[in-house]
């Protein structure tokens, strides 16, 4: 009888929406291994439901920036050393030093996920932050065997700096996810009875992610109210936007939910927003779970003009891209999707869409990896 293997799986969110993790752990255990998520408990952590394999959340000191960096991986570090382990799978680079560090000590076999082009986001544009994570980057990254990221543009960024072979695997949804979930009521999400519905949302609705342009857009838009779900470091800018401007009456905000409770909103709209700016490499590769989340819970898109997002919305013809990015743009394309009903009339090709684009068929990348060591 072949003994059980264990793969450590570590990320530094508090595990709670998490999908992609979350399926990463799953077609682990479908693989035959036991599996061990470990990330960090924030204050305002909800409970976790269980999901048939351990997970351990660290209290840490320091909530963000360079300590937190520091205290997580060193933790993480004394952590996975002691624990028997037969895969370490580091999620972003911010695991990535401390999982890279044991593995070499113990000769444990290292997957490594990078679910953004980590040194390129805006938030480290200009800081001494990018040149430190940058050294642990280029220090790790071309000893690394098994390398896979969230989308092709992501993958050829990486292989050009590196050298070393990327392999993609996107964050797309189970097949028809809305199927399984209850809809909220437009009484509990607050959307009057006669206004059709324009969605924002995702756990990082962050500066640049367009969400303030969304919120303005709306003093344009007449027959819809904007409903935002989910949390982001945006968010408090964006409801001075909405006091500043009257616009309590068109915009609604719901707190970050559990990925069920999303989707009971999601099915919700009648146009969903992705509007990340171009303002660095990441962004412009990036491809956002909330595109996916639309497509899947039958709601056209309207997107800003980045190559991945763009190569989606056009092939499958489930929405329309921005030409630009101004409030008076997004607004004229909101109500020319209302006005034209494009959530029936796109009805099918988002039923096309969400066959073809389904964690069931993505997931074969992640389980050839995963085979190579049982």
């Amino acid at each position: 009888m072949t003994a059980v293997r264990r793969a450590i799986v570590a990320v530094t969110n508090d595990l709670v929406t998490d999908q992609r993790v979350r399926r990463s752990c799953e077609v682990l255990r479908a693989t035959g291994f036991d599996v061990l998520l470990v990330g960090r408990r924030l204050p305002g952590s909800p409970p976790l439901t269980p999901r048939g394999y351990p997970m351990r959340r660290m209290r840490l000191l320091f909530r963000r920036g360079p300590l937190f960096y520091a205290e997580y991986n060193v933790r993480l570090f004394f952590f996975l050393l002691v624990r028997r382990a037969s895969l370490l799978v580091a999620n972003d680079l911010d695991t990535l030093p401390a999982s890279w560090l044991v593995s070499r000590l113990r000769r444990i076999p290292l997957v490594y996920d990078s679910h953004e082009y980590f040194t390129e986001v805006p938030e480290l544009r200009g800081r001494f932050a990018r040149r430190v994570w940058l050294a642990f980057e280029r220090r790790i990254f071309p000893r690394l065997t098994d390398v896979i990221t969230v989308s092709d543009s992501i993958a050829e960024a990486y292989r050009r700096r590196y050298g070393v072979t990327v392999q993609v695997v996107r964050n797309l949804p189970d097949r028809n996810p809305a199927d399984a979930v209850t809809p909220v009521s437009r009484r509990e999400a607050g959307i009057p009875e006669d206004k059709k519905v324009v969605l924002l949302q995702g756990s990082g609705i962050n500066m640049a992610r367009g969400g303030e342009e969304a919120v303005m857009a709306m003093r344009y838009v007449e027959e819809a109210v904007l409903m935002i779900v989910g949390g982001g470091d945006a968010l408090p800018r964006m409801k001075e936007k909405v006091t500043e401007e009257g616009l309590d009456d068109k915009v609604i905000f719901i707190p970050r939910q559990p990925p069920e409770k999303l989707y009971a909103y999601t099915v919700l709209a009648d146009v969903g927003l992705t509007l990340d700016k171009d303002q660095s490499a990441n962004q412009r590769y990036s491809l956002p779970n909330k595109l996916f989340d639309y497509i899947h819970c039958g709601v056209p898109v309207l997107a800003s003009d980045l190559p991945e997002v763009r190569r989606i919305v056009k092939d499958y013809d489930v929405g329309l891209v921005l030409d630009e990015h101004s409030a008076e743009a997004i607004a004229s394309a909101i109500n020319w999707m209302l006005e034209k009903n494009y959530k029936k009339r796109k009805k099918e090709n988002l039923r096309r869409a969400a066959e073809v684009l389904s964690w069931e068929r993505e997931k074969e990348v992640l389980q050839r990896i995963f085979e190579k060591y049982r």
